[in-house]
């Protein structure tokens, strides 16, 4: 049996256990027909690169699913006739993926950042030089000769 990977969007309003009952529900049809969902990841609740139906955020859920092509065309279907699905993509695959998909390993590795304090910030990686602390007018450092000569030129000029 071909292998698919499906991403469906929902609604912001939609609680995420309503999200998790409409899987159920897609996953579903699948098995009725004769498939098998291998993996089910909830992505969250995300931002929109634009609004869809004058919604700013959706609710991201990721199906791999090996079945045959009339159950998915089903699955698709309950998916069109359902108001909180926004959009749906179903992407048929050579092979069945194995490990979480790239979206969930990011959300490990941003995990593993947090957790890592003995980090150094951005700030500290600049040696701190004297130059940078704020200086008082007494504190100027000595001018140039040239410079001192050009203040001479001008206070003759003014007498």
């Amino acid at each position: 049996m071909p292998h698919y990977e499906n991403i469906f969007i929902t609604r912001q309003e939609v609680s995420a256990a309503q999200v998790d009952g409409l899987a159920d529900a897609f996953a579903g049809v699948i098995g009725e027909a004769g498939g098998t969902v291998h993996r089910r990841e909830y992505w969250g609740l995300k931002t929109l690169a634009y609004r869809i139906k004058k919604n700013r955020k959706g609710h991201y859920v990721l199906f791999n699913i090996e079945a045959p092509s009339d159950a998915v065309q089903e699955m698709e279907r309950q998916m069109r006739l359902n108001e909180d699905v926004l959009r749906h993509l179903t992407v048929r695959l050579e092979a069945a993926p194995e490990g979480p998909s790239v979206v969930m390993q990011g959300r490990g590795d941003r995990e593993r950042a947090r957790r890592d304090d003995d980090r150094p910030r951005r700030d500290d990686d600049r040696p701190r030089r004297d130059d940078d602390r704020p200086r008082r007018d007494d504190e100027r450092p000595p001018r140039s000769d040239k410079s001192a000569k050009d203040d001479k030129v001008a206070e003759g000029d003014d007498k």
